[in-house]
């Protein structure tokens, strides 16, 4: 967020303060004085115009009342970055005097606070909602099943990455269009062709600055290690994996790119910590780079009312998906996030809360908002809604979400991360080897999360 005046920010930080606290004041009435059923849904806000808050007030909460007429919404949102967002909320959650009765929460700390106790299992209510059974996307249940195999969320937005290219530039390096690799190799062997074709063009933009943070983790390093037959964190053992087979390649990899071949951004761009904007605003409109593995939603840079409009975009650029390491099934990786609507343990109105939820998830609200906000729709049939598949690029990203992956649900991940991230930039600094990089990196982890929680393969 740009901070302006001192008595702007400081007007920003009161009112934020005061809305938290109306939001903590009203959560905790379980009727009205009407006697209706109160529910609170409480979600993050980047301020007064925010789409989501538009959403809600388009008519949507008005025609739940009217079908249920002894329920009253209430919407409260948090003005708040992603990071206090989760801190604020969590304090709500501890209550059932602040609780709200839904809570959007992202999928990436659903574990945790299910873990915590604050958010209540919907297995009971998924079990008779035909939609979670025919139209939720399955792939996308796992970014909101508990450890202990519970549902807490329903998904109600979610995201790909994949391979942004310019089609033209491609064409005419002799590399076939629609760009479909079906390995590694064939990623870093079009990355070496545009070199050797146009030598004032970057080949492939990979994030691997720290100072990007988790883009470094989610968009690079998990975007390889999933395509690899080996992962991040076990499951079944609930250990970090700090020594394998697919680690090492994925850091061969980010060498190859930057040290070997030498097709990546150059460092003054890879460690600015605006590398994404610089790509998508500067370089793909210039025609100065060809590839970048970054996220479906960074094409809409590229709209009319975009930051970098550029004409006729869907004859000039394309999203191809990541292929797995040697072209493995299912051939393709992605990485996904996104929101999901849950109820809090300390909800006073569970039932009601559960009627609001599933109207919001129908199918054409559910896509209405996507649609709205510019993301994927968890359902299946979101598809079929006029609109929907209309949006440039959207058709190729929803096709990703089937090969999905998700970062590790766990407390100790934002540790974890962090120790990528410089490892990743070091490698691709060649500070580092990929094989002095495993073992940086199971050092790390080990000496701060101790030897109990890792192990290698």
């Amino acid at each position: 967020m740009k901070q302006g005046k001192k008595g702007k920010v400081i007007l920003a930080a009161t009112m934020a303060s005061l809305l938290v606290l109306t939001t903590a004041c009203s959560s905790g009435k379980s009727n009205s004085s009407d006697g209706k059923q109160n529910v609170t849904i409480t979600f993050r806000s980047s301020g007064s115009e925010d789409t989501l808050t538009k959403y809600f007030k388009s008519g949507l909460v008005e025609e739940f009342q009217k079908q249920n007429p002894d329920i009253k919404v209430n919407i409260a949102p948090i003005l708040a970055s992603e990071g206090d967002y989760t801190s604020k909320i969590v304090l709500q959650l501890k209550s059932a005097d602040t609780a709200p009765d839904i809570v959007a929460e992202d999928t990436s700390i659903i574990k945790s606070d299910a873990a915590a106790g604050y958010l209540s299992a919907l297995d009971s209510q998924v079990g008779g909602w035909a939609d979670w059974k025919d139209h939720i996307i399955e792939n996308l249940k796992a970014g909101v099943t508990g450890e202990d195999g519970k549902i807490y969320g329903i998904p109600a937005t979610t995201d790909t990455r994949g391979i942004w290219y310019n089609k033209e530039l491609l064409a005419e390096a002799g590399i076939a269009v629609p760009f479909k690799p079906a390995s590694w190799a064939e990623v870093l062997e079009a990355a070496r062709t545009i070199k050797a074709k146009f030598p004032d063009v970057t080949p492939l933009n990979l994030i691997v600055g720290k100072s990007s943070g988790e883009g470094v983790t989610m968009q690079t390093l998990e975007m390889l290690l999933y395509g690899t037959n080996d992962t991040l964190y076990n499951d079944s053992t609930k250990k970090w994996v700090v020594n394998s087979p697919g680690l090492l390649d994925s850091f061969k990899f980010i060498n190859q790119v930057f040290n070997v071949d030498k097709t990546g951004t150059s460092l003054q761009v890879a460690l600015n910590g605006q590398a994404g904007s610089i790509a998508f605003q500067q370089l793909f409109p210039q025609g100065k780079l060809a590839m970048a593995v970054d996220g479906s939603w960074a094409g809409s840079t590229w709209f009319e009312n975009g930051a970098a409009p550029i004409a006729n975009v869907q004859d000039k650029m394309g999203f191809a998906p990541f292929p797995t390491q040697n072209g493995q099934a299912p051939g393709a990786t992605t990485m996904s996030g996104g929101w999901a609507w849950s109820i809090p343990e300390k909800s006073k109105n569970k039932e009601a809360a559960w009627k609001f939820m599933q109207f919001l998830m129908n199918r054409d609200n559910a896509t209405a908002r996507v649609i709205a906000e510019g993301a994927l729709s968890p359902r299946n049939d979101s598809t079929e809604v006029t609109g929907y598949t209309d949006r440039t690029f959207i058709a190729e990203a929803q096709e990703m979400v089937n090969t999905a992956h998700f970062r590790p649900a766990n407390d100790q991940y934002a540790t974890v991360s962090a120790q990528l991230q410089s490892i990743v930039e070091s490698i691709a600094t060649g500070k580092l080897t990929p094989e002095d990089a495993v073992k940086q990196f199971k050092d790390g982890v080990t000496r701060a999360l101790g030897a109990d929680s890792v192990e290698e393969k």
